[in-house]
């Protein structure tokens, strides 16, 4: 590489201003930007022709015009060294980034910034899992991740000096790719998807300030709670838990906003066009300049499947082989708990545990960090687990030692059953593959092509024998953990009469189920949107008195429901809403009411109502946070007061307000949302449309060091839905969509392949045509097709690039 080129992207990659780089250099920054486009262009991978790999045959990549690779090959090694070499081709500085990440080793390459997700990871013991995940892995499992990493390192080999551009940046060069990398990557997924301290700090911190009275009970219900993910007669003759010794509701809304999660439904094919079941599935996410799903298409040694995969993870998380299609939400069942642990200073290094003094145990880890002093963290661990009070968002730390006990600290699996899940031939077997996987929850929505369809909660819950939401005692052995839900016994539901099943962060199931099941799932809005359009469209396909063939569920009646922007929050909320301005005489309150007045609860990035509601609703949830709370357990708490904040819109049974204050707040709410408003977008209420905030912007790991972002960030229009509706583009700062389903997947096995779309695209190489040329398609509806068909699939082919054996 050109020393001077070197030399920029060193300075850019600290921090350094495109301005400065460019009067050094001398360059215009037209010339600039030629140089940085021509600069990320050398670094594509090379898709076409062949190439030595270690492989005992040839291995074949078609990619289709998306850059999605079909791969082909007779041997399992082969079949999963190509996966990976195709995968690092396109995402390799992500895949080291999530390593780093998983294992503690970010501020290694990116400074002190990052040390405190490296102290997380340390003190949860990601790293430490990762090595005692792979000891135990079954023997395929192992050589699968073994020939995966194999392919990673034949491409960082071949890359030489072309590597992604960020490794430049940042001026250091990836190591070797090992089997634990995969699994430090999955078990940091899985802590992203079960960890969430908010979900037990906020409860806690609740019943501090509202016992456990009424109020308390309130705070933690959830909107639309009573919509249920299996149906009753699924487990009406279910044998009841033997070890429960008390029993309170199975779980308790409340958990993460509205504005992560995930949908999935499934439909059986009597009600389908095709005669045979449809599967939708769009998991949320943090929307990024990069996706963390890996679209492909596996061909070789018993498997014949296609969907997404999560980067670095060798498996196809979701999607369909030639029998079987499956979709994926987070079910959001509680498999950790912290633990108030009791010291005393005549037993120092001690925790209390029935009666007796325990010694902790403690290591030390030193975390290396670029540009500084090796930071030596001492980790403390009672029997319940890791001391974790110094990582727990404020004020969660101002109480104490708390100890973190984790499902995923002990029990994986995950990896195993989606590689089983991949070649199941029916439904039956698709469950029983789940049995390895333990962390994380998931609701899994499954058919095949006999008909069958089911939900299954994937992953084990702990079994308690007192309800908790809060901390525990970790002293009292009443509140240790029983063992787990037997297999048998996770809530699961297969050929309902109805004829479909849908998944959407909801309630798993009645408080009357056999086990507790401590949910912690967010409100039930979007599953009563999905309820509600099917049997919608059930009613419309049934045959009419003359006769008429009913029509059943096509692509696109799948796609406008992945589509709707209906807030079911905003049609409840109105109502009272309006109630309480209708004597407003403010004439912007009347001109934002008018508009409200007339809304049908549609968030169209084009109208002004959707603005209006939600920045209402934001201020409103400040204002009955702020009028139990004080800072900051205020504003940690104002997002998980949504439920009760929906609520007190129409009644204040129990409280909550002091004697005539709930009304005064409500108008005081809703005039601050104005002026927020005014202030950020002009006097003009007619001006406020929801695109105007509500936009989405893609940001890159790395955009926050100087200039850089302008260089790896794209997106940044405006987007319809928001965090409540089934077409979700979540919630953040100012309203802006941070999260939310930048994956979509429709599977009809009346037909061949399935229908995809990737808002976040299949590269991460900025400057190639993959990096971002999903998008419109994305925000207009439109899906790829991934076919299963081998001769299909080289029809669509647009680059070709053969692995052949090194020798």
């Amino acid at each position: 590489m050109d020393p001077r080129t070197r030399d920029v992207l060193k300075r850019l990659g600290v921090g350094e201003a495109i301005d400065s780089a460019c009067r050094d250099t001398g360059w215009s920054r037209a010339e600039f930007d030629a140089w940085w486009q021509q600069e990320t262009a050398s670094r594509a991978p090379r898709c076409d022709g062949e190439v030595p790999a270690p492989v005992s045959g040839a291995v074949s990549l078609e990619r289709d015009r998306w850059g999605i690779p079909h791969i082909v090959a007779r041997r399992r090694d082969d079949l999963w060294l190509g996966f990976g070499y195709a995968m690092a081709q396109d995402r390799l500085f992500q895949m080291d980034y999530l390593r780093r990440k998983g294992l503690g080793r970010l501020a290694e390459v990116l400074g002190p910034g990052s040390l405190p997700m490296d102290v997380v990871a340390r003190t949860v013991g990601l790293n430490r899992i990762a090595r005692r995940e792979l000891e135990r892995l079954p023997g395929e499992t192992r050589a699968i991740l073994d020939a995966f990493a194999a392919g990673v390192n034949a491409w960082i080999e071949q890359c030489g000096d072309r590597l992604p551009i960020e490794f430049d940046l940042l001026d250091y060069r990836p190591e070797p790719w090992s089997p634990v990398d995969s699994l430090a990557i999955e078990g940091e997924f899985r802590w992203y998807l079960t960890g969430r301290f908010p979900v037990i700090v906020v409860p806690e911190l609740a019943k501090r300030v509202l016992g456990d009275g009424p109020l308390y009970r309130d705070f933690l219900l959830g909107e639309a709670d009573e919509e249920a993910i299996i149906p009753p007669e699924a487990y009406a003759d279910l044998p009841r838990d033997p070890t429960a010794r008390s029993r309170g509701p199975v779980g308790q809304a409340t958990g993460d906003s509205e504005g992560t999660g995930s949908n999935n439904w499934v439909v059986a094919g009597r009600h389908c066009r095709s005669g045979r079941p449809m599967v939708a599935s769009d998991p949320h996410i943090a929307f990024e300049a990069v996706s963390c799903w890996y679209e492909a298409h596996l061909d070789g040694d018993g498997y014949h499947v296609a969907g997404m995969a999560y980067v670095g993870m060798p498996a196809i998380l979701c999607g369909r082989n030639e029998r079987v299609a499956w979709g994926i939400t987070n079910n959001i069942c509680s498999l950790r708990d912290l633990y108030q642990e009791r010291t005393d200073p005549d037993h120092p290094g001690c925790f209390l545990f029935d009666g007796r003094w325990e010694p902790a145990d403690e290591t030390v880890e030193v975390i290396r960090v670029k540009e500084g002093e090796p930071v030596p963290l001492a980790i403390r661990r009672s029997r319940n687990g890791p001391i974790v009070d110094q990582i727990l968002p404020l004020p969660g730390h101002q109480t104490g030692p708390v100890a973190l006990k984790w499902l995923g600290a002990d029990h994986g699996g995950w990896l195993t059953s989606l590689l089983a899940m991949g070649r199941a031939g029916s439904v039956a077997e698709f469950r029983e593959a789940l049995r390895w996987w333990h962390v994380p929850s998931f609701n899994l929505v499954v058919a095949d092509v006999e008909g069958h369809i089911a939900v299954q909660c994937a992953g084990r819950i702990p079994i308690r024998a007192i309800p908790e939401r809060g901390y525990r005692p970790g002293w009292d052995p009443a509140h240790q953990w029983l063992g787990v839900i037997p297999f048998e016994a996770m809530p699961h539901a297969v050929d309902p009469e109805r004829g479909w099943l849908a998944s959407a962060n909801n309630r798993l199931a009645g408080d009357d189920y056999p086990y507790p099941l401590h949910g912690t799932w967010t409100g039930g809005y979007r599953a009563v949107r999905i309820r509600q359009m099917i049997e919608a469209k059930l009613a419309e396909f049934a045959p009419s008195h003359e006769g008429r063939a009913p029509r059943g569920f096509a692509l696109d009646d799948f796609r406008e429901m992945q589509h709707d922007t209906k807030s079911l929050r905003a049609v409840r909320c109105l109502p009272p809403l309006l109630a309480a301005l209708s004597h407003e005489t403010d004439p912007r309150v009347r001109a934002a009411v008018t508009l409200l007045r007339e809304w049908d609860g549609r968030i169209e990035a084009g109208l002004v109502a959707p603005l209006l509601f939600n920045a209402f609703f934001t201020h409103w949830s400040r204002a009955v946070a702020a009028a139990r709370f004080e800072a900051p357990a205020a504003e940690l708490s104002a997002r998980q007061v949504e439920g009760i904040a929906g609520r007190l819109l129409v009644d204040d049974p129990h409280g909550w307000f002091a004697a005539g204050c709930r009304e005064p707040a409500l108008r005081q709410a809703f005039i601050d949302a104005l002026d927020h408003l005014a202030r950020r977008l002009g006097p003009n209420v007619e001006d406020w449309q929801w695109g105007r905030l509500h936009r989405l912007p893609l940001k890159h790991v790395l955009a926050s060091r100087g200039d850089l972002g302008q260089l790896l960030n794209h997106g940044g229009g405006p987007v319809k839905g928001d965090m409540t509706t089934v077409c979700n583009t979540g919630d953040g700062p100012e309203w802006l969509a941070m999260t939310g389903a930048g994956y979509r997947l429709i599977a009809d096995l009346g037909s061949d392949g399935l229908w995809a779309v990737d808002a976040q695209s299949q590269s991460s190489c900025p400057g190639t045509r993959h990096y971002a040329d999903q998008l419109h398609a994305w925000s207009v509806g439109e899906y790829h097709n991934l076919p299963l068909d081998r001769a299909e699939a080289s029809l669509i082919a647009v680059e070709r690039l053969v692995l052949r054996p090194s020798s």
